[in-house]
């Protein structure tokens, strides 16, 4: 029987410090949690102290000043409400560029957008396992922008969001990584400003301009535009739908991104991941909605590396699904797991 629990929504609205005090006020203990452990686990585990890490994060901050504006407003009320500085706050948004600057690296995501011929209905659905330490917190927030879209974000340890927008938009995320290292803008501080755009053109735009270092991301609308987009500290590559799919894990598929990918030491299981779940979607090719996608969330082929993820007790830095979700953007719909897929049932949400 799964469980049928989900997450607490929370509602923002208004300027941009206040959407960020309203973000404060709900996730505070979640906030306070990610604080701690950005600090806490990455002075475990390489003798940094606080002051380091903060002072390591605030390298970003001018480009960050310079890109989003609007994002550094929610920062500070996200601060206020919380009862922390703006730097610890600022410190959260780079914390998939310190994991990976302190070699503190963990298995993330398994995803997939789909479109036309390959689904039932035609229409668009893409979505995702959301992987990553155990006990990262992760927020649910419905987010009302003056100037723009309604979004459904999924905000994991305040520093990567999964978004679903008004504009018809959905965005997918994974981590691949690269063996370079640079003062590139942080992933969180420039996908909210992606995700904020009206149309899926514009929004590429802006990944295309910014989109260095860590990171795969697909977006797809409900018109059936779907691209991908893969980085390197100082490249990037487009990747388009083959059969109306994009399917991807935590591998580089870019032939020239190959000699700098980490996978094959740090995420070997994410070759049989991505091989699994096109197998199951070419199974279902034609037919694939949102049960069948459900089920392939929550498949256990190569267990407990699987799509659904398990912790691995073999692991030394152990990885599990926190959440997944299936985004419908002809509907205004998302659908939320809680949880392993396995074990919560998914719960739909709707603009």
């Amino acid at each position: 029987m799964k469980k049928a629990e989900g997450f607490k929504l929370i509602e923002c609205r208004g300027t941009p410090y206040e959407i960020g005090r309203q973000w404060g006020e709900g996730c505070k203990e979640s906030i306070l949690k990610v604080s701690e452990n950005v600090c806490n686990s990455l002075a475990s585990f390489y003798q940094a102290s606080k002051e380091e890490i903060v002072s390591q994060a605030m390298k970003f901050l001018p480009a960050v000043q310079g890109f989003d504006p609007y994002l550094i407003e929610i920062m500070r009320g996200q601060a206020d409400a919380a009862g922390l500085s703006f730097e610890e706050i600022f410190t959260q948004k780079c914390l998939n560029e310190l994991t990976f600057y302190y070699n503190n690296i963990s298995g993330l995501c398994t995803s997939f957008a789909a479109t036309g011929k390959a689904t039932q209905d035609g229409k668009t659905i893409l979505g995702q396992n959301i992987d990553f330490l155990p006990g990262a917190p992760i927020n649910l927030l419905k987010i009302h922008h003056s100037d723009g879209p309604v979004q459904f974000i999924l905000s994991f340890s305040n520093s990567s969001e999964f978004t679903l927008s008004s504009a018809g938009i959905g965005m997918c995320a994974n981590a691949t990584i690269g063996q370079d290292y640079s003062l590139n803008t942080p992933v969180a501080c420039y996908l909210p400003k992606v995700m904020r755009e009206k149309n899926i053109r514009d929004a590429m735009d802006i990944l295309k301009q910014v989109a260095r270092g860590l990171g795969y991301y697909h977006l797809a609308d409900l018109n059936g535009h779907m691209y991908g987009i893969e980085s390197i500290h100082n490249d990037f590559e487009l990747l388009y739908p083959e059969r109306d799919m994009l399917l991807h894990s935590n591998h580089y598929l870019t032939e020239r991104f190959k000699g700098v990918d980490t996978a094959p030491q740090l995420q070997p299981d994410s070759y049989h991941r991505l091989d699994r779940v096109r197998s199951l979607m070419n199974q279902h090719y034609g037919h694939i909605n949102i049960e069948i996608v459900m089920k392939i969330l929550a498949d256990h082929d190569h267990h407990p590396d699987s799509i659904c993820r398990h912790i691995d007790p073999a692991a030394q830095i152990p990885s599990t699904t926190l959440a997944s979700f299936i985004m419908a953007p002809g509907e205004g719909a998302i659908y939320i797991a809680a949880g392993h897929p396995c074990e919560y049932e998914y719960i739909r949400y709707e603009f």
